[in-house]
């Protein structure tokens, strides 16, 4: 257990950031798989609107790893990877 002042500010602290980590990291995983889920529907279907959806929910998930990014809840170059490898993705199937 915490003595001191500044060692239950910090646990506060580090709960404060969890919580916002793991909003970020869920918010991306979640919208990865439907993004995975859009374009393999398109794959069979060839339908348009599906494939606006996907470049929708792919800007939403680069708004949210730069935005992570600058949160330090991502590492620049793990946001990079993962943005570069959903887009190639999903316009090799477009």
């Amino acid at each position: 257990m915490a003595n001191t002042k500044s060692s239950k500010k910090r646990i506060k602290i580090q709960e404060r950031n969890r919580r916002r980590n793991r909003s970020y990291k869920s918010k991306v995983r979640t919208l990865t798989k439907s993004l995975i889920k859009i374009v393999e529907s398109y794959k069979i279907t060839k339908n348009k609107g599906e494939q606006e959806k996907a470049t929708k929910i792919f800007s939403e998930i680069t708004s949210l790893l730069d935005k992570g990014t600058k949160c330090n809840v991502f590492h620049k170059n793990a946001a990079a990877r993962q943005k570069s490898r959903l887009a190639l993705y999903m316009y090799c199937q477009f």
